[in-house]
């Protein structure tokens, strides 16, 4: 399947986890991919040269401006954006400094503004085919949706996505350029691994397993499929949604019931 045959797309965060399969599950579709990354691919999956990176920081208004300025000029459009770009952060209040809540804010939150900015109008500008201008797809998160204990910064950053993707889709949609967001549960991810490779989180990170109905982490290929949906032809009538896709995560409360009734 082809999805974005003779289509441009533009992913934030390209070099490793979820925007690095996301770059990849577009050019698979045939699209042709611009990645923005502060750092150089690690880990990602080139297909067939379909992929062009620029080293930008999402925070950089300049950088990324001039990124969507450079993909006209190579491509003449951009029909898809995913932002995947993001850090990890938080803790109880009391305890975060003042830098480093902003650290994560900004690049989360802000980056996300930044990129919609520029993602609208360079869509604005362009003639839509098919009825559509352009597609918005943002990587929020569970804990944009519900609270995480010692989530502050995060949570709060991702929360602000979700907000921000729907005022896009009001704001938006009669231009014909549709915004959407993916909240993930906890996925295998270099940034995971920052988090859960610390000393004494092995049974946090059981913990977070389990509560998963699927009694596993997530994979960033099953968020690109969703992000690959999100920004086709085939989610035409999807706009100002978050959606979830977690294994369960957000479903509800297990109390060990099912073991207790052997099934």
């Amino acid at each position: 399947m082809r999805r974005f045959e003779g289509k441009v797309a533009l992913v934030t965060g390209a070099s490793s986890g979820i925007g690095a399969a996301c770059a990849a599950r577009f050019a698979r579709e045939g699209a042709r991919v611009v990645g923005l990354d502060v750092t150089e691919p690690s880990d990602v999956d080139d297909v067939d040269g379909g992929i062009t990176f620029v080293r930008a920081d999402v925070r950089d208004e300049a950088a990324v401006a001039a990124t969507f300025r450079q993909a006209i000029a190579d491509h003449g459009r951009v029909d898809a954006v995913v932002n995947s770009a993001g850090v990890a952060g938080g803790g109880p209040v009391h305890m975060v400094e003042l830098v480093e809540w902003h650290r994560v804010l900004e690049v989360n939150l802000t980056g996300a503004f930044v990129v919609s900015k520029h993602a609208v109008a360079t869509m604005l500008a362009q003639e839509p085919v098919d009825g559509e201008r352009g597609s918005i797809v943002h990587l929020a998160s569970v804990e944009g949706i519900e609270g995480t204990e010692g989530g502050s910064s995060y949570n709060a950053s991702k929360g602000g996505v979700v907000l921000l993707t729907r005022n896009l889709a009001i704001d938006y949609g009669h231009r014909g350029i549709r915004a959407n967001c993916i909240c993930p549960g906890f996925v295998r991810t270099p940034m995971l691994e920052s988090v859960f490779d610390q000393p004494g989180m092995e049974p946090v990170l059981a913990d977070i397993v389990a509560s998963h109905k699927l009694r596993r982490l997530g994979r960033p290929d099953e968020i690109a499929a969703a992000a690959a949906y999100l920004a086709s032809s085939d989610a035409s009538f999807v706009t100002g949604h978050a959606l979830v896709v977690d294994g369960g995560y957000t479903a509800g409360r297990s109390h060990g019931v099912a073991d207790l009734l052997g099934y």
